[in-house]
């Protein structure tokens, strides 16, 4: 985690832990920066619910205001990188519940993103399509590795991140891209090692 991501603790994780929330911080990503009464209309809660809910985001650090944007009493919000030890968390009985049910909806927003792809790229234009890519890599690697790997790819995707914040919204010829970028090793669980190999 570099200095510009947010770390979550237990306080964080758990107000994070909230439906509500979680909708407001995808409709930011998806959108980019909002006021509370324009995410109240995508979530059809009144401005008083949605405005509570994005103070308590930003009291963790989840998202923050952009004060040359408003006016007046206007703010407008956007999100803010964040990362969590899920395995750490989950460990916790204090916060295990908040972990778990974060760690599901990750998974869950990932499926119904690559299945809304899947759906739209039918008519999506080809030379965009061509730029992109869907794929699956399997590969034997030590701890050490695995950690490189792992450091190198968010460097790169940090590096575009920053590019494309500092660029703003509405630039022509973007588009919201999607990047999911999952390395964990496999086999090494208790559940997945054969019955004969497990210690008595």
């Amino acid at each position: 985690m570099d200095d510009k991501t947010h770390g979550l603790d237990a306080s964080a994780l758990k107000g994070l832990a909230h439906p509500s929330r979680l909708r407001l911080l995808d409709l930011l990503d998806r959108h980019g920066p909002a006021t509370a009464t324009q995410l109240a209309a995508l979530t059809g809660e009144n401005t008083g619910a949605t405005s509570y809910h994005l103070r308590r985001l930003e009291r963790h650090g989840l998202i923050e205001d952009i004060p040359e944007r408003g006016k007046g009493k206007e703010r407008w919000w956007r999100t803010r990188s964040f990362a969590f030890d899920g395995d750490r968390l989950r460990h916790d009985p204090d916060t295990a519940e908040a972990a778990e049910f974060l760690l599901a909806e990750m998974v869950r927003q990932r499926r119904a993103e690559l299945a809304n792809w899947l759906e739209e790229s039918r008519t999506t234009p080809r030379p965009w399509i061509e730029a992109g890519v869907n794929s699956r890599v399997a590969v034997r690697l030590t701890r050490e590795e695995l950690a490189d790997l792992v450091r190198d790819v968010t460097q790169v995707l940090d590096a575009y991140h920053d590019r494309a914040r500092e660029r703003g919204e509405g630039v022509p010829d973007t588009a919201r891209v999607i990047v999911h970028f999952d390395a964990f090793p496999v086999g090494l669980g208790e559940r997945d090692r054969p019955e004969r190999d497990r210690p008595e």
